[in-house]
C-alpha cells in the first residue's frame, strides 16, 4: 500500500467507515489506481448513501476531520490536510441533471481491492462517462475512461454491461485505443 498523504486518509477513513457500519465505495482517481490506471489524485471520493453521510457527520467532524465551510457534505482530514468528497446514491453524474445513469447504493456495486471497497470497474466507467458526456466541464473523466480502455486492454464487450445511456460513447472511446496506441 503506498504511504502518501492520499492514501493514508483513503485507508483511515474507510476503516472509521466500516467501524461505524457505513456502506461506501471508492469512486474517480482513487478507483482508477485501484483498477489499474495510476493517476495522480488529491482527494478522496466516497459514494454514500444519505443516511451515511449524517452518521459519519455526526461521529466523526471534530474528531480529526472538519468540514472545510460551515454546513458542507465534504470533510478535510485534519491530520493530513487531504479532503473527503462525498457523493450521494441518487445524485447524478456530470452536470447533476436527472439521466438514465444516477450514482448507484454502494452497497450494490462494492468490490474489495485490498481491504477497501470500491465501485466495480464497470460502475466506474458508466459513471464517468455520464459524467463527461453531459458536462463539458468534465472533460477529464471521458480521458480517464479512453485510459482505463488503453491501459486494462479492454473491449467492445464490456459495453453489453453498460447503460445504452454511455454505451455508444464507450464503444467511440474502445475505436478510438487501436493497436498503435498500446
Amino acid at each position: 500500500m503506498k504511504q502518501d498523504a492520499v492514501h493514508q486518509t483513503l485507508r483511515t477513513i474507510t476503516d472509521k467507515l466500516t467501524e461505524l457500519g457505513i456502506d461506501y465505495a471508492v469512486v474517480d482517481g482513487m478507483a482508477l489506481v485501484a483498477h489499474g490506471y495510476n493517476r495522480t489524485t488529491v482527494d478522496v471520493d466516497l459514494l454514500v448513501r444519505p443516511e451515511g453521510l449524517e452518521k459519519i457527520h455526526d461521529q466523526l467532524s471534530g474528531l480529526g476531520y472538519t468540514p472545510p465551510f460551515t454546513g458542507s457534505k465534504n470533510l478535510r482530514d485534519t491530520q493530513t490536510g487531504v479532503r473527503l468528497e462525498f457523493i450521494l446514491t441518487g445524485a447524478f453524474p456530470g452536470d447533476g441533471k436527472p439521466k438514465p445513469v444516477a450514482f448507484p447504493d454502494p452497497a450494490n456495486v462494492a468490490t474489495e481491492i485490498d481491504g477497501v471497497r470500491y465501485v466495480r470497474l464497470n460502475t466506474l466507467i458508466e459513471l464517468k462517462l455520464a459524467s463527461g458526456i453531459t458536462n463539458p466541464g468534465r472533460l477529464r473523466d471521458l480521458a480517464d475512461v479512453q485510459e482505463l480502455i488503453r491501459v486494462l486492454k479492454l473491449d467492445a464487450g464490456l459495453a453489453d454491461q453498460l447503460s445504452p445511456f454511455v454505451k455508444d460513447k464507450y464503444l467511440e472511446l474502445v475505436a478510438s485505443v487501436g493497436p498503435d496506441d498500446e
